[in-house]
């Protein structure tokens, strides 16, 4: 153990107590023991430090901060380097104001266009995600502050999150979904990690053994902390056990006493005690250390509460050049003389309410108090075209007003150009709630659809932080997708849209044609308790390229103002080289994509993966040879019968191009393999064989999985890991009258088209979280007593819930109190 002296310091109490938090944002200080607190805080592409007390929402106000495009927007520019960057400033800042450990990046799969949170997400493809996560993470930590990535692992959706249990084979979680954190851990060096809320096979994440102790400790050998979830611990001992470090935010102090019971009753022992303790002083130190090292260096984050200083200047030009690299021109008409870049003094009109109050980051716990926000409108008479007017021509909510759509024809009809603001507004995409559908709001549309018959040179500039369907597309000679771009996200469209910049992002998802070609179609969301992940390794392009589904646009596909050709491509054992020109007239930036596949294996797997990928900036006519090299998972795929990554043996084709369905280079290489034996009986598993897997049977699935698969049905009475949402199924009436009126909340809320967090997370929450979520208001016994109150047991629930209540009050301060009255140290600690 690295700090032996001061664990045997403490006592058994303060060791409990410490893996706790002291309230929503803050771990437990011991001055006697020189332990100070370290301060967490939200931060996927901006720091939410709360002024006052603190919330998971945010409903209470942050400091102001730069809000840097989400991750869903900086992945479309496929640069290692900007994401390393961005992560630098995200940490410069997180120093400044006192922030140790950050939260972030996210890099859950989208496995599904329809997640509510995949604005927060990188990429549907797991190395994008982890070569992003990982340039995050070292941008983070170059400024002594802890990178967090989340939620470890397979959350990929919203809806009843905390209450789901994620049922997936052991080849899909390892090359799906773990390898991004693999990533993220082995190359990014990341020192803290989140858990997510879900059950992974019957297991909570936070207390999985498979997850926390064979894979993350002993395969990846992490020396990090792990971090639950906020509310995400479920049982605090086994998490302990098996090496989960802090549970937050506070339980008061019922967790803590559970340890102590837990250690007396030989469920846990004082060695597990002791490592998790020992883990989380080595990052409180560490972190402590460099917070005093900041400080007399300079003064940045002096204290927790005062905040320090960063160039806001800097910040807010580095937000904008990700946002402008990271934006993806789409569609660009006609070929010969394209709509974009917009000429000099061309009459233009902006018509779309995003151009006026521009939507630039998702709705949920990552919402940033920005330092300034730019819009369009403001800055549109600053470049070199003629500005004709900008009007909002539709009303967010979905209703439909004629007196604005009257206007904005008028003012279409002006103009030689019209440039059209639309996309997702803020209720579409929401931490706590699942979209419904992949469409744009009706009203928005139908706008479209009128513009074009009086003016047909519509530049369609779209807000979203995931795919939509696009049966509008015909409307737009150009489209150019904005994602969701940060605070200087209007001054980078600008950009774009003049040429200014040269346009160099590339999906990091696909867009298919329509939601029912996706692959997940019949299980997602989870309609009872799992959520079965019958498409296995096809999600994404790997679905859609090897079963010849045909998509809107394709992975990796993205536009450019000028061309690049591709030439001499060279395979050896170390990698691919060729050579890469840009034959167009303009500067600008390809993103060379490999992809590799297997043309004579036996083991199932998809058409292409890719493998590799290097963004190169070439000046107008200048030729470069590019080279990508292979590594430890290029070729690998993970054998369920020797339970370790396997090379086959055959022969592999090397695919270099410009995005999955544009391959300019082919070349192959022959590998002996590993000599494995195969991992399966291929006759029994005949739709992952051919890559159509959106109805793969029950018997089909757990073949795949190697058992049965439990049950997810809800029956007899509801548990103390059921979700509120559930109490459709209470035996109590009244139980069954609180869900009515929630639910009925919720619809409002929705309809309304402006996110109520604080509701949302009631209604999804489960009753063991109420016991984690309350500042050690409410122990685990009272949550207990809820579940009897509504399975129809109303006095004696409510008799635990009430007796409960004075208990849970007399421990907590007796507990403090022995906290308080513990000696000081007789040796030094440190």
């Amino acid at each position: 153990m690295k700090h032996g002296t001061i664990i045997k310091n403490m006592t058994v109490e303060e060791k409990a107590a410490f893996l706790s938090g002291k309230n929503e944002w803050q771990t437990r200080d011991f001055p006697r023991l020189g332990i100070s607190s370290i301060l967490c805080s939200d931060g996927p592409h901006g720091v939410r430090k709360q002024a006052g007390a603190g919330d998971h929402l945010g409903l209470n106000p942050s400091l102001p901060a730069t809000c840097f495009p989400t991750a869903a927007t900086v992945a479309g520019s496929w640069d290692e380097e900007l994401a390393r960057e961005v992560g630098q400033a995200l940490g410069e800042e997180a120093a400044a104001l006192g922030v140790d450990v950050l939260l972030g990046p996210g890099l859950n799969i989208k496995r599904s266009p329809l997640c509510g949170r995949n604005f927060e997400y990188f990429s549907e493809d797991p190395y994008l995600s982890g070569k992003m996560a990982a340039a995050y993470v070292k941008g983070i930590q170059s400024q002594g502050v802890y990178a967090c990535p989340k939620h470890f692992a397979v959350n990929s959706q919203e809806l009843r999150r905390m209450a789901m249990d994620s049922v997936v084979d052991e080849r899909t979680l390892r090359e799906i979904y773990l390898t991004g954190f693999e990533i993220a851990v082995k190359e990014g060096g990341a020192k803290a990690l989140m858990t997510s809320y879900n059950q992974v096979n019957g297991t909570y994440a936070n207390e999985n053994e498979h997850l926390l102790k064979e894979i993350l400790r002993d395969e990846w050998n992490y020396e990090g902390i792990v971090i639950t979830d906020w509310g995400g611990s479920n049982d605090h001992v086994r998490g302990v056990a098996n090496r989960s470090n802090l549970e937050m935010p506070t339980p008061g102090f019922d967790s803590a006493r559970q340890i102590l019971a837990a250690l007396e009753d030989g469920k846990l022992t004082m060695e597990e005690l002791d490592i998790c303790v020992d883990d989380l002083l080595d990052a409180v130190l560490t972190l402590t250390a460099n917070r005093e090292e900041r400080a007399a260096a300079g003064g940045k984050g002096k204290t927790v509460e005062t905040p320090g200083e960063f160039d806001k200047a800097a910040h807010h030009a580095l937000a904008r050049r990700a946002a402008a690299e990271s934006m993806i021109l789409l569609k660009n008409l006609p070929d010969q003389d394209p709509i974009l870049p917009i000429k000099e003094n061309c009459k233009v009109a902006f018509i779309g309410d995003f151009a006026i109050t521009p939507r630039y980051q998702g709705a949920g716990s990552s919402m940033v108090n920005a330092i300034r926000v730019e819009t369009v409108q403001q800055m549109a008479g600053d470049y070199p075209f003629q500005l004709v007017g900008c009007v909002p021509g539709y009303q967010r909510g979905g209703k439909v007003d004629e007196a604005l759509v009257k206007a904005a024809l008028d003012l279409a009809r002006e103009a030689e150009v019209v440039v059209y603001c639309f996309g997702l507004d803020e209720i579409s995409e929401v931490e706590g709630m699942d979209r419904k559908h992949m469409r744009i709001s009706q009203n928005q549309i139908e706008l479209l659809e009128s513009l074009v018959k009086v003016n047909p040179n519509i530049v369609g500039v779209i807000s979203a932080g995931s795919p939509v369907e696009m049966p509008w597309h015909y409307c737009c000679k150009a489209i150019l997708h904005g994602y969701l771009g940060g605070q200087a996200g209007a001054g980078a469209i600008l950009d774009v849209l003049t040429g200014k910049v040269n346009p160099s992002g590339r999906l990091s998802e696909t867009y298919p044609i329509r939601y029912e070609d996706t692959p997940a179609l019949r299980c997602f969301p989870s309609v009872e308790r799992n959520s079965e992940y019958r498409e296995g390794i096809y999600v994404g392009y790997r679905y859609y390229d090897t079963s010849r589904v045909r998509v809107q646009y394709p992975f990796g596909y993205g536009l450019s103002y000028t061309s690049f050709a591709y030439s001499n491509l060279e395979v050896t054992e170390e990698g691919a080289s060729f050579d890469l020109e840009n034959t167009g007239k303009r500067d600008g930036a390809e993103v060379a994509q490999m992809y590799v596949g297997c043309w004579d294996g036996k083991v199932f797997r998809p058409e292409k993966e890719l493998k590799g990928f290097r963004k190169v900036y070439l000046k107008a006519g200048e030729k470069q040879r590019v080279s990508i090299p292979f590594d430890d998972k290029t070729f690998r795929y993970w054998n369920v019968k020797t339970n370790r990554w396997e090379t086959e043996a055959g022969t592999y084709g090397i695919f270099v191009g410009s995005c999955v369905l544009d391959i300019r280079l082919s070349s192959s290489i022959t590998l002996a393999g590993t000599g494995a034996p195969l991992p399966y009986d291929m006759e029994k598993l005949p739709s992952y064989r051919t890559g159509l897997v959106q109805s793969v049977e029950t018997e089909e699935f757990e073949t795949l999985l190697g058992h049965p698969v439990t049950s997810g049905k809800w029956s007899g009475e509801l548990g103390i890991n059921d979700a509120v949402c559930q109490m459709y199924y209470a035996k109590s009436g009244l139980a069954r009258f609180i869900y009515r009126v929630l639910t009925n909340r919720v619809e409002k809320n929705e309809a309304k088209g402006t996110p109520d967090l604080n509701l949302l997370f009631q209604y999804n929450i489960p009753f063991r979280a109420i016991a984690k979520m309350t500042g050690g208001m409410v122990s685990m016994e009272m949550a207990y007593g809820m579940t009897d109150a509504v399975n129809g047991h109303f006095f004696r629930g409510m008799g635990r819930v009430i007796g409960g209540f004075f208990r849970n009050r007399k421990y907590n301060k007796e507990y403090e109190k022995k906290l308080l009255a513990t000696p000081p140290v007789s040796e030094p600690t440190k």
